[in-house]
């Protein structure tokens, strides 16, 4: 999960978005805002006001909410009455994938449908990449992953098949200097199915 922070801009304020919402509602808890999705009521994210009284070392940018910051955030939620908010999940939501099968699509001839290996689990992902094949190792946005442009990545269905997932090119990762052809970013084979895929080590 990654969280922004931009002392310049907006102020001392940590930003944690979870999901993506069209139209929000915000419910003020002291030095805590909840973001809410105006729709279906659910939490969609959390804004934390005077943020550097609760983290330490706070950099400008975009950063990984991991391990080492879940204690600060937990001591911030019990100090501003938040004490049973359910845990986040800080799981990696862009990981490497192993393509363990490509099966044509039987309503689209432009799409196909992948088994994809992420270490706990076989997905099910549809993709349209012409240059997806088995055995290559990819970059998997999981179900829950923010995308660069905003999107959120959903349990979908193409073409009347299910997909829990998506193959991510260069591009779509908003990687520098990603090549305009279309096509999934093909990894060395020395990579792992399940590992975390680290933007920056890209």
């Amino acid at each position: 999960m990654f969280v922004y922070y931009n002392s310049k801009g907006v102020g001392d304020v940590l930003l944690i978005p979870l999901k993506s919402a069209t139209k929000k509602t915000f419910e003020k808890h002291q030095d805590i805002v909840k973001v809410i999705d105006e729709e279906s009521n659910e939490l969609v994210g959390y804004n934390i006001f005077q943020a550097s009284k609760y983290f330490n070392n706070l950099s400008d940018g975009k950063w990984k909410l991991d391990e080492s910051r879940r204690n600060e955030l937990e001591q911030a939620f019990q100090q501003n009455g938040l004490e049973n908010e359910k845990q986040l999940d800080l799981s990696p939501k862009f990981v490497v994938g192993h393509v363990k099968e490509v099966n044509a699509h039987e309503n689209a001839d432009k799409l196909k449908v992948c088994k994809v290996d992420v270490g706990e689990e076989v997905l099910q992902i549809v993709c349209g990449a012409p240059n997806v094949a088995e055995d290559q190792k990819v970059v998997v946005a999981k179900i829950g992953a923010i995308m660069p442009s905003g999107l959120e990545i959903k349990p979908s269905k193409l073409r009347g098949v299910e997909s829990y997932g998506m193959l991510c090119s260069q591009k779509e990762l908003g990687l520098p200097n990603a090549p305009q052809e279309k096509g999934i970013y093909v990894l060395e084979n020395t990579f792992k199915a399940g590992e975390e895929f680290l933007f920056e080590k890209a």
